[in-house]
């Protein structure tokens, strides 16, 4: 299979590249390399794989539709993951137009490459954040998600909207799946067991919003990447059960679904600060402040469907994620 990886030097897609090349896949590699965080560890991260004889890297942004179109042109993949975004949801109260060239214009391209090249299944990263003001928990892809908090949150919904309209007039096999927050190796500096991890090795005071009784669904990279890869080798084929009086969020008559991924094990942030602790060998300088805009105080992912339909198990615990993490953090920065 040829496979089109967007995001592919991130940190979800060069796992998943990594991933697809030990299974025998052709990879395209599709990443712009930009600076929302220290260029440097795409860099590291791509070099892992950038020489490998079945893959091709470019240096391209989504909203570059010509760019974008060639590719699709050149390579005619049968298969396309879409992993790159302007992520976080703190950057986007800061800088919402971003989101809306990334997630919403260059998420166009990528639809109207795979209407032209006939791509046998979509599969494409929407976030947790979707759930937005929803306190139904854990959070179902059967329930009604028009409350974003963030305008990250409403590009990731808007995705899922996009997807379907090309679903339903083109016949492409689209899956949507909800990640919840993903930690590990190769992360982004932007995240919190990062920031965490800098400030208790420098003696500097970490922020802990909500006091630190956020529940989180904290997920290992390795359990996501496990479950993409499951996701990509079966196409979505409509529902034909779906019911347009009481219409279900999560499916349709179009070959269109919508996935939670994430451990289903949800802890509280300060138990994460403590495995960060233990791993470090070093106690945190906590600072306690209240909620912040745009957060979701708890999430918890119901993955009933994917357990389902893909025999899905996550496997790795929190403590045990932390301890990787450090590790490799340790030998990256050298600290």
């Amino acid at each position: 299979m040829t496979t089109l990886v967007t995001g592919s030097a991130g940190f979800i897609g060069s796992a998943f590249t990594l991933r697809l090349l030990d299974e025998g896949h052709t990879v395209i590699g599709l990443d712009n390399h930009s600076d929302y965080y220290d260029p440097a560890i795409k860099e590291a991260s791509l070099a892992r794989f950038k020489d490998h004889p079945n893959y091709t890297h470019y240096r391209v942004d989504l909203v570059d539709r010509k760019s974008v179109d060639d590719i699709f042109k050149a390579h005619n993949p049968e298969l396309v993951v879409n992993l790159a975004a302007q992520a976080g949801v703190r950057y986007s109260i800061e800088n919402p137009l971003a989101y809306i060239d990334s997630n919403i214009s260059g998420f166009a391209n990528i639809l109207e490459g795979c209407r032209h090249s006939k791509v046998r299944h979509l599969v494409y990263a929407s976030s947790s954040s979707v759930y937005g003001a929803n306190t139904d928990i854990p959070f179902s892809t059967h329930q009604s998600v028009n409350h974003p908090l963030s305008l990250y949150a409403a590009s990731k919904k808007a995705n899922e909207l996009m997807a379907h309209s090309y679903s339903h007039l083109y016949s492409i096999p689209t899956t949507g799946l909800r990640f919840f927050t993903v930690y590990g190796p190769w992360g982004r500096p932007d995240m919190a067991l990062f920031k965490f991890a800098k400030a208790i090795l420098s003696d500097e005071p970490i922020q802990l919003y909500n006091r630190g009784k956020h529940l989180r669904d904290f997920t290992y990279i390795d359990d996501i990447v496990e479950g993409v890869l499951r996701v990509l080798a079966k196409p979505t084929i409509p529902n034909s059960s779906w019911d347009g009086v009481r219409p279900d969020p999560a499916t349709s008559l179009a070959p269109w679904k919508i996935y939670n991924i994430g451990n289903s094990r949800p802890v509280e942030l300060l138990r994460y600060v403590s495995a960060l602790e233990s791993a470090l060998g070093k106690q945190a300088k906590k600072v306690m402040l209240g909620m912040q805009a745009g957060d979701v105080p708890d999430t918890h992912a119901d993955i009933s469907d994917l357990i389902n339909d893909f025999d899905y198990k996550p496997k790795v615990e929190v403590e045990e994620g932390v301890v990787h993490f450090v590790k490799w953090y340790k030998e990256f920065y050298k600290a």
